[in-house]
């Protein structure tokens, strides 16, 4: 239930965003620095020939893939330690197995794709400190000049692992905390503890200053639901006071929503269901047949299986296996090709969109 998409305000490059900052341009201007800082002439090519070939596939209603992803999110690991609702690894619901990402899978990935990828996203299910060799994975990718990302719950961000997070070259630190009180933080984050998440946060920010590291750029990500609603003024008071960077106030993806549920905030802004005249709930986003998701990213399972976006959280639509194919070989492939017409012709076909809804988080 994390954001790791960039949104307006800093960087509008093919279609990927930087947000506002919670502590004014500075912070802002540093961070769009820093990811622009990543662009090679190889890199601009890469995404023009992505960014066009998706304009000439809406244009014609025929699909045309020309280059590589943009941005890539790969799964350190499916395990957590808490057990949010509406999460699947929170919920333990997974058919699919737990495991931990191997090293040699993600390095020959990266060995792949390093001269055109722009942003790496260490994220999908699961808390990605769990794995214990995560931080060697972001250092082996901010070596080759990739913006890299992630988001965590903050419970393993000990001194040790903080000052490891800043010698890895990490570029952005998104941080779960849904409260500013403990009884209002454990309604979501069940299990939670938000004394760790506010710890982790003072250590990420001292090894920041002693080392005099402009990265990583730290976000307080708060999901609003109904329970922590009244408590946006109070995160945004938090987060100035603490020095972090920026708040994103992220929408809640909810799976049984037709009949109503008690997360659904009831600030409309912060809600992606509209409540309609008999009572039911439908999902505000409009279902248009294409999706620039299918052209410019995709995400990486711990256990080397490509699946198109975020919302296939399960892995059901499995369009390759990296572990005995190329990464290009798969990208270009016909289950991937038909994957995206099918999208272009029929959106509402496919399951998982039709709970999607692009632009999740409403900056500051």
């Amino acid at each position: 239930m994390r954001s790791t998409n960039f949104k307006p305000g800093q960087i509008l490059l093919f279609g990927i965003f930087a947000p506002q900052s919670n502590k004014g341009m500075n912070s802002n201007v540093r961070d769009g620095l820093n990811f622009a800082s990543k662009l090679t002439p190889r890199r601009v090519y890469n995404g023009l020939k992505v960014l066009s070939s998706y304009v000439e596939s809406k244009v014609t209603r025929r699909v045309v893939q020309r280059g590589l992803p943009l941005s890539l999110s790969f799964e350190p690991t499916t395990s957590c330690n808490l057990r949010c609702p509406e999460c699947p690894s929170g919920l333990r619901s997974f058919t699919r197995p737990t495991g931990m990402l191997e090293e040699d899978l993600f390095q020959r990935t990266m060995d792949e794709l390093s001269d055109t990828l722009l942003y790496l996203i260490f994220y999908f299910q699961g808390e990605p400190y769990l794995h214990p060799k995560f931080l060697d994975m972001v250092q082996y990718a901010s070596k080759k000049r990739i913006y890299t990302a992630t988001s965590t719950n903050a419970h393993y961000l000990t001194d040790a692992n903080a000052r490891k997070t800043v010698e890895s070259g990490l570029d952005r630190l998104i941080i779960s905390i849904d409260g500013t009180t403990q009884e209002t933080y454990q309604q979501y984050r069940v299990g939670g503890k938000l004394h760790k998440v506010l710890e982790g946060t003072r250590h990420i920010l001292k090894w920041k200053k002693e080392l005099k590291s402009k990265t990583p750029h730290v976000i307080f990500q708060f999901l609003v639901v109904k329970p922590n609603e009244h408590q946006i003024a109070d995160i945004k008071r938090l987060a100035a006071e603490m020095g972090v960077d920026e708040v994103g106030l992220k929408t809640a993806q909810i799976y049984d929503y037709a009949h109503g549920s008690d997360l659904i905030p009831t600030i409309d802004r912060y809600a992606r269901y509209a409540a309609q005249p008999d009572g039911t709930y439908t999902i505000k986003n409009k279902l248009l047949d294409h999706c620039w998701k299918m052209w410019h990213s995709c995400v990486i399972t711990w256990d080397g299986l490509v699946v198109p976006c975020c919302f296939d959280k399960d892995a059901d639509h499995r369009l390759g296996d990296l572990k005995n194919q190329s990464f290009t070989e798969l990208w270009h492939s016909a289950p991937y090709q038909q994957f995206r017409q099918t999208l272009m012709r029929s959106r509402s076909e496919i399951e998982m969109c039709k709970n999607c809804t692009e632009g999740t988080t409403v900056w500051g």
